[in-house]
């Protein structure tokens, strides 16, 4: 700091001191440091003259000492001048800095770090010092790694540090091999690792290191040459003066030269465009590699391009980076980029497709890339280039698909999104449609399959859209909407080519969207027998996470079709091993399932999030739900009636409805329905009480039914099968209580038709569900009974505990065994005897429970007794 203060024993006054300051000449300017930036703590006033003579000799030492080191290098000012302002000792500083301070580019630099770096090498090989060797050579490999990634030429000292250290790795072996005292273990280790890196650097640069050999002098004039042409002009402090600098180079011989950090430039011609690219792709996927940078060079080299197979190759190049700027797997690519990209994808495929003398394809043999090449040179007349337009349409897909997954889907982004699919579709078929004239099999297998998944699941209106904008292309694949006469004609073409394929996956995929297409159509009967002659249930959970989710969609609709055509008792089948679970939206991809115990790590959560359907793709979960309870209830309210044991009531056939239907009867109060759920459990209590108009008019209001398409005819047939079920749960529930029923009664009250109702009770007459006979001529049901005596009760639960042992044990070999699933799914059980036997046990149940009051029990006890012995049988062979 300034010393404004004297010593207690100045002898002059304050006032005379004051003096001293303000007129004292010999006040030095503020030292600057040798970089030209002021120095915070340099002192304002220095005395001299006359003045300075009356301080005590302590006060000059203590000067002295403390100003040696600041004041050492700065030329001392003339005495007797006057104090000079702030703006002159700045503009004089200036002045010194600019003859004295000369700034180095960014390659000089680079040049002066790799010579301090070599020379601290030659430092520790005079004290054979290698593990110090190895940290500054490695230092240096990455100085030159620096080097390649701006494009600059190898250094000559480079080659002459790695001759230098060939020689002394050599010279170092053979002491040590002759020394009686070896080298520590540290130092033996880092020259053995010394000798690896000088023989693969060595290997790298072979080339060089032979030019170098054979003429030092004219290797240095080449990299003097180059260094020459490609550097940036000579720096000036006034940034004007750069601006112009950099204007003037921009001109210069008439290309274009995109200046990066350093001052370094890149002369982009068409003539050097492979070099350019070669450049470009060797940093590709380096540290510290300029993407957005890279992108700009690569349009600028699109742009210079005159031939054919220089627009193949720069094209090929600018997708990659495209989809390498956005690295993280977490993020979608932005929009710009994905279209940019996709425009580029149409004009690779339109220039492959209009020339075929040029072909993209993934194995090639080897060849120069830094050679123009045409058919006329190439062997057969067509040039082979090295590329994959498959793994550019399946990126493409895979980040549209991923951009819908990160978007909001209730707003209005996610629609216009969607509106690019498109422009993605009419891509799809133009690869198909070259694909199809080079005939590569494998690549044209993947992308009908891409093409197939967008149209599998879409109704005929959008399919027709997305049709009409790849026949409107130039290039049209073979198999087209226009061709195929309707759009399942059109999916049936692409899963039968699939099917040929030699790819399982792809016939697997295939078979699943043909199902799930049927499905739509509300075909049951044909999605139903393909999906049991695929056998794809028996080999399913060995398929990857994308093909069981498909399993599960398909599983799903072909539920949801059995429900829209009427088929109850299927829909209810097919939806209860999804609904069991308790985990659908999980298993349809619509969300994740978060369990109680259960913490997901962070790429657990990450990897549950990227296997996610769009919003668009989902099916209703609540619609499906609804569809479920409804079968449910109009499966298990007539067996609940026609069961009197509270033990057989809680072998329930849907366990999720039962589970619902329980909580709802233990409920004091019910109030008025608000859910689906509350419409569903309301409507059940009326169809068992055999209020079947409210049941009716509690299922058709439910809101959801109007998701679901032809909702006018699904309401109908709703109603339809509550009438018939009603009065099955009627009959079970009363025919206790009548000798002789009319049939005209039924009809009336449940407002049937006559033949429904003898239809219906003779179906059940027939399947003995019903102790009964029909009277036709005078329409009426006669109901029979037959007491049960003690003994067949008592045969009738000894039979009961034994079945339900069986069943334990069952349970305890599977548990024991390693296996899972019911009596019918073990491999040395039949499944077809199992459901046989299932039907013959449901068919008895009511007559075992009402044998004493309507009689018939001795056939169906008879029946359940052969079932039980066919089960024990079973079970003694497996025993043995």
């Amino acid at each position: 700091m300034s010393r404004f203060f004297r010593q207690a024993g100045d002898s002059d006054s304050d006032s005379d001191e004051s003096e001293e300051l303000m007129s004292s000449g010999d006040e030095a300017p503020q030292a600057k440091p040798p970089t030209g930036a002021k120095t915070a703590m340099s002192r304002f006033l220095r005395k001299t003259g006359p003045g300075a003579d009356s301080d005590s000799s302590s006060d000059s030492d203590s000067d002295s000492d403390e100003d040696s080191d600041s004041d050492s290098d700065v030329p001392k000012p003339k005495k007797g001048l006057p104090l000079r302002s702030d703006s002159e000792d700045s503009e004089t500083e200036e002045e010194e800095d600019r003859q004295g301070i000369r700034i180095m580019s960014a390659q000089e630099k680079r040049l002066a770090e790799m010579e301090g770096t070599g020379k601290a090498m030659e430092n520790a090989l005079k004290i054979n010092d290698w593990v110090s060797i190895s940290n500054e050579f490695d230092k240096l490999a990455r100085m030159i790694q620096r080097q390649h990634n701006v494009s600059e030429p190898i250094p000559p000292f480079y080659i002459k540090t790695l001759l230098s250290l060939e020689s002394s790795l050599t010279s170092a072996i053979a002491k040590e091999k002759e020394a009686k005292k070896k080298m520590n273990a540290t130092n033996a280790k880092a020259l053995n690792s010394m000798k690896q890196k000088v023989r693969k650097a060595a290997k790298e640069y072979e080339q060089d290191i032979a030019k170098y050999q054979a003429d030092p002098d004219t290797f240095e004039r080449d990299y003097t040459a180059l260094i020459t042409r490609d550097a940036p002009p000579a720096p000036t402090v006034a940034r004007a003066a750069i601006g112009t600098a950099a204007v003037t180079n921009e001109d210069e011989d008439g290309g274009f030269k995109p200046v990066g950090k350093g001052g370094r430039t890149m002369l982009l011609t068409a003539e050097g465009i492979f070099k350019s690219l070669q450049a470009v792709q060797e940093a590709r996927g380096k540290k510290n590699t300029d993407r957005g940078e890279q992108i700009r060079i690569l349009e600028k080299l699109l742009e210079l391009a005159t031939t054919t197979y220089q627009r193949i190759r720069v094209l090929l190049a600018l997708v990659s980076s495209r989809f390498d700027y956005n690295s993280s797997a977490s993020s979608h690519m932005p929009t710009e980029l994905w279209i940019s990209a996709q425009n580029e994808v149409d004009q690779l495929v339109a220039i492959v497709a209009s020339n075929p003398a040029f072909i993209v394809q993934e194995i090639t043999e080897d060849y120069d890339d830094l050679v123009e090449r045409s058919p006329a040179s190439e062997k057969g007349g067509i040039v082979r280039i090295r590329g994959s337009i498959i793994s550019f349409i399946d990126r493409l897909d895979d980040e549209f698909t991923r951009s819908l997954q990160n978007i909001d889907p209730h707003g209005t982004e996610y629609v216009d999104r969607l509106k690019d699919e498109k422009t993605l579709y009419s891509t799809i078929c133009r690869a198909q449609a070259f694909y199809e004239q080079t005939k590569q099999d494998d690549p044209l297998s993947r992308v009908v399959m891409r093409r197939l998944e967008h149209i599998y699941s879409k109704p005929d209106a959008v399919v027709d859209a997305l049709e009409s904008s790849a026949e409107s292309a130039d290039i049209k694949p073979a198999i087209t909407l226009t061709s195929s006469g309707s759009t399942s004609a059109l999916i049936h073409s692409l899963c039968v080519y699939l099917y040929k394929s030699g790819n399982s996956l792809h016939r697997t995929r295939a078979m699943l969207s043909h199902i799930y297409h049927y499905a739509l159509l509300n075909d049951f009967h044909t999605a139903r027998d393909m999906l049991l002659m695929s056998h794809l249930q028996e080999s399913i959970h060995s398929a990857d996470v994308a093909t069981q989710i498909l399993y599960n969609r398909t599983v799903v609709q072909l539920g949801l079709c059995a429900f829209r055509s009427g088929l109850i008792k299927e829909a209810q089948a097919t939806l209860q091993d999804i609904f069991t679970t308790q985990r659908v939206k999980e298993l349809l991809a619509q969300g994740v399932h978060q369990q109680r115990y259960q913490v997901l790590t962070p790429e657990q959560e990450k990897a549950e999030k990227q296997r996610q359907l769009p919003f668009h793709m989902h099916i209703n979960t609540e619609l499906l739900e609804a569809a479920f309870l409804v079968s449910s209830m109009l499966v298990e309210i007539p067996l609940l009636a026609s069961i009197d044991s509270e033990e057989l009531k809680r072998k329930a056939i849907s366990k999720p409805f039962r589970r619902l239907l329980d909580f709802a009867d233990r409920q004091v109060f019910t109030g008025p329905p608000e859910s689906t759920r509350d419409h569903i459990m309301q409507a059940s209590k009326a169809l068992q009480d055999g209020e079947w108009e409210k049941c009716r008019d509690l299922v058709q209001s439910i809101k959801i039914w109007s998701l679901m398409p032809e909702a006018a005819s699904v309401k109908e047939m709703l109603a339809k099968r509550i009438q018939e079920q009603g009065l099955r749960t009627y009959l079970f529930t009363y025919a206790p209580h009548y000798n002789t029923l009319s049939l005209s009664l039924l009809a009336q009250t449940f407002s049937l038709p006559l033949r429904s109702v003898t239809s219906i009770v003779s179906k059940m007459i027939w399947n003995e569900e019903l102790a009964a006979s029909l009277d036709q001529a005078g329409g009426c049901i006669a109901f029979h009974r037959t007491e049960v005596t003690r003994q067949q009760q008592l045969a009738l639960i000894i039979a009961e505990k034994v079945n339900s042992m069986a069943e334990q044990n069952e349970k305890a070999l599977d548990a024991k065994m390693g296996t899972s699933g019911g009596w019918g799914d073990r491999a040395d059980g039949k499944a077809g005897e199992k459901r046989g036997e299932q039907v013959q046990e449901r068919r008895g149940r009511g007559d075992r429970t009402r044998g004493g009051s309507r009689g018939g029990g001795r056939g169906r006890g008879a029946r359940f007794a052969q079932g039980l012995g066919n089960q024990m049988g079973h079970t003694s062979q497996r025993a043995g």
